[in-house]
């Protein structure tokens, strides 16, 4: 099920209401004449298809003026989830102690088996749940750091990682790997891409550049759904090379992933793997799963945040690191629920995505004379797509000012990438606008797009005429 045109409605008291009916028709269920114990479990009935008003209730209270066709930076959360998590919240705040004491840690523990199950994963002990990847991140290259204090790792051994790997994650690599005495190797993709041997090659490539002079290769660092520009990996194959090449650890930093390509430990491999609940599963922010195979290599882990649970195991130290929020946490069984009432569930979801936002890329390389930066197999629910060269994007900063332009002068909100020309180019495309595509996103959010380029290039707009 997906909006379209007529459903769109201005944000007045849809969301509000919906909000509000549901969070007191469970505490009126529950906390009755102040009791607070549970009602004995009922028999679950089948979920009912969502209707078009129903998803439009959903998603009522994002901004009304505003194309959202940007879901992969921050993800969307429906409505009746929101209200789940504020009945966990005042779950909290009305018995904080009987919270703590006997409803924090089962609930955490369901969300890690309901995870556990969806990543084909061996045990429940495998599945941490964090607040984002990159804390999940923070807890991979922490262990490496200490191996390298601790002399299981030599000084100048490598780290390797994308080209395209996310800025953050780039950032925690040289702040943990180079300052304990590793080296990091990027692995130099282009853009755009034409399939994935050209990946593949780079790959192989940069580990033969990694392993030069005896050094040792530590660490790889590999996208499965690479951010700015966006492309998926042929994840599955780098891991395969990099066992074959004898590497240490293999972390796979896969942000976008859960809901937006199949994900499958079994199938993948990785020694770690980390995905957001909140950017394409419908969680709110924030809330994400690091994954880290059972073997002796990979033992000794622990969250940054040292509390009370410290050298129980990742799992139980990341269920508690202080007094904080934890209802992102908790809603993954009534989000489970949200997506049994679509057909297919989220894989269905996730087809439907992929197929609209190609669809929509296709549609607007057409208007603009230009073309996809990666091949429909490349793209999951994300696409990059070409803008026209006369836009003048010479820059990062001009791609974030062209986006700033869009959001306050059309109400469109994309991310847009700098490619930097090759040398002998003529008239290249060095501008591509990141689109996505979620359930709550109509054909007419790309027609706004599309329409308001359409209008700066027949207004003779460069991107030389936006103030810093």
């Amino acid at each position: 099920m997906f909006l379209s045109r007529s459903l769109h409605k201005p944000f007045s008291a849809t969301t509000s209401s919906y909000l509000s009916s549901m969070a007191s028709h469970h505490l009126h269920h529950h906390h009755q004449n102040g009791d607070t114990t549970h009602s004995p479990p009922s028999k679950k009935l089948k979920p009912t298809p969502i209707t078009p008003s129903e998803l439009l209730a959903e998603f009522s209270h994002h901004h009304p003026s505003t194309a959202r066709i940007n879901n992969g930076s921050f993800g969307s959360c429906p409505a009746s989830i929101i209200a789940a998590q504020r009945r966990y919240q005042l779950q909290y705040l009305q018995q904080p102690d009987d919270f703590y004491f006997n409803r924090l840690k089962p609930s955490i523990l369901k969300t890690r088996s309901i995870i556990k199950d969806l990543i084909n994963a061996d045990h429940v002990d495998e599945i941490s749940v964090v607040d984002n990847a990159t804390t999940a991140a923070a807890i991979v290259l922490q262990h490496i750091t200490w191996s390298f204090f601790e002399s299981k790792f030599n000084k100048g051994d490598t780290a390797v990682m994308l080209h395209y790997a996310y800025g953050a994650v780039k950032k925690s690599v040289q702040a943990y790997v180079t300052r304990a005495g590793g080296e990091v190797i990027e692995v130099k993709l282009p853009f755009p891409l034409k399939s994935n041997d050209e990946i593949i090659t780079e790959f192989k490539k940069a580990l033969e550049k990694a392993k030069s002079n005896g050094r040792k290769i530590r660490l790889a660092v590999i996208d499965h759904v690479t951010s700015m520009p966006c492309v998926v990996i042929p994840v599955k194959e780098l891991v395969k090379i990099c066992r074959d090449e004898g590497v240490d650890r293999i972390f796979v930093d896969a942000a976008h992933a859960i809901g937006c390509t199949e994900v499958d430990m079994q199938d993948i491999g990785a020694d770690f793997y980390t995905s957001n609940l909140h950017k394409w599963f419908f969680c709110p922010p924030s809330v994400a799963f690091l994954y880290c195979r059972k073997t002796d290599k990979v033992a000794d882990l622990h969250h940054p945040v040292v509390s009370h649970e410290y050298g129980n195991g990742l799992a139980v130290e990341s269920a508690w690191i202080g007094t904080r929020d934890y209802s992102a946490q908790l809603v993954l069984p009534e989000v489970m629920d949200f997506l049994s009432r679509f057909e297919g569930g989220i894989d269905g979801i996730r087809k439907r995505n992929h197929e609209r936002v190609v669809e929509m890329g296709d549609m607007l390389a057409e208007a603009w004379g230009t073309h996809l930066g990666s091949p429909p197999e490349m793209c999951a629910s994300l696409a990059m797509v070409g803008m026209p060269a006369c836009l003048g994007i010479s820059s990062d900063s001009d791609a974030l000012k062209l986006r700033t332009h869009l959001r306050e002068y059309f109400g469109v909100e994309v991310p847009i990438y700098y490619r930097a020309p090759n040398d002998g180019e003529f008239n290249p495309i060095t501008g591509y606008a990141r689109i996505s595509h979620q359930v709550y996103n109509t054909t007419e959010d790309y027609y706004k797009f599309r329409d308001a380029v359409n209008k700066l290039v027949n207004d003779a707009f460069t991107c030389a005429l936006l103030s810093d």
